[in-house]
């Protein structure tokens, strides 16, 4: 019986101690294993909503920066377009001055006047030059107004002075002192009229002073 004893004592030696701790170590490291496992795809789930996330922030990027292109690019065909319009203005203004130089010109002569050859040569001269320009101002988008016996529009008439009519409506202009010229959907120059005020007429309507800035 006691030589039984001694052949257990025997046999846990130090070496088989260390042996059995290091199986114990083993099954506890492999009843770890499924938790760490379980870690690895939480941040595995993170990684990709994060990277969902940020696609999500380049495409709205992307739709703004293409918005915002889209809406440069109209912008600048727009001023192109009124460069092309009215980059004249300043200049047409200037021609303008020519023309009623020539239209005064061909009023001072009367038919008698006329009559001379020489003085009706040139006068149709004149004429001639006057109708070249009025052409040239069209090609450009340049028409007159005229608005004689029209009603006074305060977008193209500036009135200098109401006079008494007893025939025509209140706001009706009577005559026009200097022509008005618009450039394209633009004012370049109200006409300068006197506008009709009847106290008998029932309208309503006041001749105003117009801005004149194109």
């Amino acid at each position: 019986m006691s030589t039984e004893n001694n052949k257990d004592q025997t046999t846990k030696t130090p070496e088989n101690e260390t042996q059995d701790h290091e199986a114990t170590v083993e099954k506890e490291s492999e009843k770890k294993e499924p938790s760490s496992v379980n870690f690895d795809n939480d941040d595995t789930t993170d990684a990709h909503d994060d990277k969902d996330t940020e696609l999500q922030k380049l495409k709205d990027s992307l739709m703004r920066a293409v918005a915002e292109t889209e809406n440069l690019r109209k912008r600048s065909q727009k001023q192109i377009e009124d460069a092309n319009k009215y980059g004249i203005t300043s200049f047409a203004r200037d021609m303008l001055n020519i023309s009623d130089n020539l239209h005064r010109a061909l009023e001072t002569i009367s038919p008698e006047d006329r009559k001379d050859q020489k003085i009706d040569n040139l006068m149709t001269g004149v004429e001639m030059t006057e109708k070249m320009l009025l052409q040239a101002f069209e090609k450009v988008g340049i028409r007159k107004v005229t608005p004689k016996g029209e009603k006074f529009d305060h977008n193209f008439h500036q009135a200098m002075v109401e006079v008494p009519h007893d025939e025509l409506e209140t706001g009706t202009v009577v005559e026009v002192f200097q022509d008005g010229y618009i450039i394209h959907d633009r004012l370049l120059r109200p006409a300068m009229v006197s506008v009709a005020k009847n106290d008998n007429s029932n309208s309503n309507d006041k001749p105003q002073k117009l801005d004149t800035t194109a």
